[in-house]
């Protein structure tokens, strides 16, 4: 008999996050998140965006052993901006019983229907920073240390219990080039010419924080009309920007501003944290921030986390200016090449924009939905 019981104690929360780490722990593929971060991302007291949104994490057991997890998420804001009724499932994993994840399904669909929604999706999480998307193809590569790692059977259960595609996003390799393509140089030269764009590159840290808001502002209008995405307040700008000040390069992060001063453009891209969190299975102590550093000093793969464009100034060559100075920092560091994180297979602006790069397509998510009345 499967029981579900809901995440109460602070010592079910730490076999909720663990659970997919000892499941996945002999998978040549799975990359878990950080432990931490994925605590205090369900913390209400640390995490702001329970201000308009709310959760539930529930554990799977069979035999006293857990076999199964799934968190449910309802974005009020963004359900009464929209005249929504809809609940989103997160952090799903399961061992592969189909009683397991319909034990789980319906535990979410319940406690949804209870709070008046019609409508399930998933899996995403509570911002668009968050992890999302079932992984639908590309089961042999290597996962990011932003994504979701998850067996094939999962997609085949959520399709038996009625589950529908909403939404797919696409990922890429990117062979790094030896040069900067001639379209690009050019590209970047009427960037600068014609628009008067100026490339920033901050020199500490403290720099950071003389552009960071504003971009964050800027990247809440650029995305506004992506799938599933709601503006973030800047109370979880802090929450995110405390996450990954300490991590971030700034050879890697990019800020473009106009002829005013403004930001119009906002990129992070980071050397892979990929081999070094599988290695330290989500955990920083005792010693795994130490395979972390050296991670972030000697790598020959990069992680595109995203770009953010005005969207009143795309198409402008932003974007190549942004990969003018990028392509010269990753042959500096012998770049082999870069893996983009999820992109909306529909949102044409950041498909074309590797049009003058090499690149295979190489893994597939998708977010899926089903009506629940």
């Amino acid at each position: 008999m499967i029981i579900i019981k809901e995440v109460k104690t602070w010592l079910d929360g730490i076999r909720f996050t663990e659970f997919p780490n000892k499941m996945y722990k002999k998978n040549l593929f799975y990359v878990p998140a950080l432990s931490m971060d994925e605590r205090n991302v369900f913390n209400e007291k640390t995490n702001p965006v329970f201000e308009y949104c709310e959760a539930k994490r529930w554990l799977a057991y069979h035999n006293g052993k857990i076999v199964g997890r799934i968190a449910g998420i309802i974005n009020h804001k963004l359900n009464d901006a929209y005249k929504l009724k809809t609940a989103r499932f997160t952090r799903l994993d399961m061992i592969d019983d189909l009683e397991v994840t319909k034990a789980l399904i319906d535990v979410v669909t319940k406690w949804a229907l209870d709070k008046g929604m019609n409508r399930l999706i998933g899996p995403i999480g509570f911002t668009d920073l968050d992890r999302q998307g079932l992984l639908v193809d590309g089961f042999d590569q290597l996962n990011m240390f932003i994504t979701i790692y998850n067996h094939p059977y999962y997609m085949e259960h959520l399709e038996k219990l009625g589950f529908v595609k909403d939404v797919d996003w696409t990922e890429k390799q990117i062979m790094w080039p030896v040069e900067i393509p001639e379209k690009v140089k050019r590209g970047a030269e009427i960037a600068r010419k014609r628009y008067g764009y100026e490339l920033i590159k901050c020199k500490t840290k403290k720099d950071v924080f003389k552009y960071i808001y504003e971009a964050f502002d800027m990247y809440n209008v650029a995305f506004n009309e992506l799938y599933g995405f709601f503006p973030i307040t800047q109370k979880v700008m802090d929450y995110y920007i405390k996450q990954m000040i300490q991590l971030v390069q700034l050879n890697y992060l990019w800020f473009v501003l106009d002829k005013e001063q403004k930001v119009v453009g906002f990129t992070v891209i980071m050397p892979s944290l990929a081999e070094a969190n599988k290695k330290n299975n989500g955990h920083l102590f005792p010693f795994g921030w130490i395979r972390i550093l050296k991670a972030l000093k000697k790598y020959d793969v990069i992680d595109l986390y995203f770009i953010a464009i005005d969207p009143k100034h795309q198409g402008h060559g932003i974007i190549a200016m942004i990969w003018e100075d990028g392509i010269l920092e990753g042959i500096k560091h012998q770049v082999r090449y870069a893996e983009t994180g999820p992109e909306l297979e529909l949102n044409d602006a950041i498909q074309n924009q590797w049009k003058n790069f090499e690149f295979i397509e190489h893994k597939r998510r998708r977010c899926y939905q089903k009506d629940i009345v």
